[in-house]
C-alpha cells in the first residue's frame, strides 16, 4: 500500500483514526474527561492509532502533528458537555 503524500488525505486519516477511538471508547474517553487523566485512560489505543497513522502516511506528513490534532479536536473538544475540572 502506498503511502498518503498528501496534506488533506493525512488529516481525514488522522481524523478517521480519532473518530474510531472515540466511537469504541465512549465510556473510558468520559471517565479520563472527568477524572482528568483522559491521556492516561487511552493510552494504548492512542498510540495504536499513532502507530497506524505513522505507517500510512509520508514522515514528513508525520511531523506535522496531525494525529494530535485529530485526538485534540475529537476526544477533548467533543467532550466539552462532560464535567470536568479541567473547564
Amino acid at each position: 500500500m502506498a503511502l498518503i503524500e498528501t496534506e488533506e488525505a493525512a488529516r481525514r486519516l488522522a481524523r478517521a483514526i480519532a473518530s474510531d477511538l472515540s466511537l469504541y471508547n465512549e465510556e473510558k474517553i468520559v471517565k479520563g474527561v472527568q477524572g482528568d487523566n483522559l491521556f492516561d485512560e487511552l493510552a494504548e489505543e492512542i498510540e495504536e492509532g499513532r502507530a497506524l497513522f505513522k505507517s500510512r502516511v509520508a514522515p514528513d506528513l508525520y511531523q506535522k502533528n496531525f494525529y494530535d490534532r485529530a485526538i485534540i479536536d475529537i476526544l477533548v473538544r467533543s467532550k466539552g458537555h462532560v464535567q470536568s475540572k479541567l473547564w
